[in-house]
């Protein structure tokens, strides 16, 4: 499981100091999440919605990471808690991205600034291209181009009328994936846990793309499980992140106001 991969590899290469990093400050918002820890490394997550919360009498729950009760959570805690719901997910991905944050900026990865992962992509040469999410400015740019392009979505409503000949049912990937030959998946699926599903059906020879806001977790496991380019984002300012979340931004937001995107490539990848 990625995740799980790269939480242990984390732990090997942070060791006593990862015991020690606490969540100081929090922000979920309807489609971003974002903290800051005790060493002021700062990340980000989509936020996922839970289906039904709990409101049961019965089943509520004051406990640990629930409102009030996140701030001061050591990073260890939340990251091994076996307590399951939208929230934690988010913030366990938000933090692994911050955790990751200073190992990705050490110089050990090829990084390229101020780069969107479509800017590396050949799009001349007539290929079959799935994206696995409704990316709105990558639908308009492919479809303008001579390639086949599907869309892999769990809610055909997501893309604009004009757009859904491309629509595949998300359930469809097993079909889809091991023909195309670029796949750009939405880092949504390392906070929903279905990247390790999709990243099974990609077949040898296809280039991969993890982006958005959920992917700026530490490379690694991603590069082993077929992954050449990761679309990550480097934060510039904060507090003007916080403010953005806390109302509701978006990832065209964060990279508008306080974020620029980068690009993490595996070894010699272009």
């Amino acid at each position: 499981m990625v995740i799980e991969q790269t939480y242990n590899l984390l732990k090997r290469l942070y060791g006593d100091h990862l015991k020690e990093l606490i969540v100081s400050d929090v922000r979920i918002g309807l489609y971003l999440t974002a903290v800051r820890l005790s060493d002021n490394s700062i990340g980000t997550s989509a936020t996922l919605e839970d289906d039904h919360p709990f409101c049961a009498k019965s089943n509520r729950d004051f406990g640990d990471f629930t409102p009030l009760k996140i701030r001061g959570q050591t990073v260890m805690n939340l990251l091994e808690t076996h307590k399951e719901s939208g929230t934690i997910s988010s913030l366990k991905t938000a933090v692994l991205n911050a955790v990751s944050l200073k190992i990705i900026s050490s110089g050990k990865y090829k990084i390229i600034d101020n780069y969107d992962p479509i800017q590396l992509m050949d799009l001349n040469s007539g290929k079959t291209i799935t994206i696995v999410g409704a990316f709105q400015s990558y639908i308009r740019k492919i479809s303008q181009t001579g390639n086949k392009l599907y869309v892999l979505e769990l809610n055909e409503d997501a893309l604009a009328t004009e757009q859904k000949k491309f629509y595949v049912p998300a359930n469809n990937y097993k079909e889809i994936l091991p023909v195309s030959d670029i796949v750009i998946i939405t880092g949504q699926t390392l906070v929903n846990s279905t990247i390790d599903d999709l990243l099974s059906a990609i077949t040898t020879g296809t280039q991969v793309i993890v982006t958005g806001p959920s992917s700026s977790i530490l490379p690694d496991i991603l590069f082993e499980n077929k992954v050449s380019i990761i679309g990550a984002a480097r934060i510039t300012n904060p507090e003007i992140l916080f403010d953005i979340v806390s109302e509701g931004g978006t990832a065209y937001h964060l990279f508008e106001y306080c974020a620029r995107k980068i690009c993490i490539l595996k070894g010699n990848e272009l």
